[in-house]
């Protein structure tokens, strides 16, 4: 059994860069607005970290976003509305993300200290590869440059399936499972790691589970940030989380964290989801 962390799979939105995971929410607010349908930012955060068309599916169905589908269009919201929002979203983030392409603070340092011992670095996200074909070059000129990237669409199903993640360490040629952390910070991509068999490392501050800019978290009360960070922790834990940070300029205390684990024979377990 394996006792040293050799990789680290990210998510992109709220991990990597885009603090808050701007980009996307703001996407699906505008895509059902141009149908003519309001819903909330909490609506759009709900599903968040599923492929996209899922996500869609998920908010255009919650009751009462569905009603107030019927209300506007005289029938129920189905697969034709799905491609409609979908058609409007995907172009409408592929223009936000530019302006939420910033790495997260400590992001390029807790990156660079794994690569200095030797831990690889891939990626998998819910955006799309048209998304990503904008998106990753911003990242590169950061100097983030993973391993691998695979996106939502890539595979026949997204998260939390753990098609992704299994991709991706094949394509890494890395295993056992039990040697590779993953980062993330939405239930569904906490899933996704602990149906590959991987730890699963959930994000408090830096992601969709707080959705506030870099800016706009530094300038909370201590209490309300706390406040966010339980709340956050306690939503992540609950989905299988192995453990919680506020971002991913923990990731050196992650590792050590993981590997003392692992040093004691822990491994992170299987848990299989439909």
């Amino acid at each position: 059994m394996t006792r040293t962390v050799k990789a680290v799979i990210v998510d992109w939105a709220g991990t990597v860069l885009d603090h808050g995971s701007r980009a996307p929410m703001g996407a699906f607010v505008e895509a059902f607005a141009r149908m003519g349908v309001a819903i909330s930012i909490t609506d759009a955060r709900g599903p968040m970290g599923m492929a996209k068309r899922d996500h869609i599916r998920l908010v255009g169905t919650a009751p009462a976003v569905a009603a107030a589908w019927r209300a506007k269009h005289g029938k129920d919201f189905d697969e034709a509305a799905i491609d409609a929002i979908f058609d409007i979203f995907e172009p409408v983030n592929v223009a936000a993300v530019e302006a939420h392409s910033a790495l997260i603070p400590g992001a390029k340092a807790a990156l660079d200290w794994c690569a200095g011992r030797g831990i690889r670095i891939g990626s998998t996200t819910d955006y799309t590869r048209p998304i990503m074909e904008r998106l990753a070059p911003l990242a590169a000129a950061q100097g983030f440059v993973p391993e691998v990237m695979v996106c939502a669409g890539d595979l026949a199903a997204g998260r939390p399936a753990p098609l992704q993640m299994w991709h991706a360490m094949s394509a890494m040629g890395v295993w056992p499972a039990s040697a590779v952390v993953k980062l993330d910070d939405t239930p569904p991509g906490i899933g996704e790691a602990r149906a590959a068999g991987c730890w699963a490392v959930g994000l408090s501050l830096s992601g969709n589970m707080a959705g506030l800019s870099a800016a706009e978290l530094a300038a909370l009360e201590p209490s309300a940030r706390e406040a966010l960070r339980r709340e956050a922790t306690e939503t992540l834990l609950r989905a299988g989380a192995h453990l919680v940070v506020d971002s991913i300029a923990e990731l050196p205390d992650v590792i050590a964290h993981v590997e003392a684990r692992l040093a004691a024979s822990e491994t992170p377990g299987l848990v299989e989801r439909s």
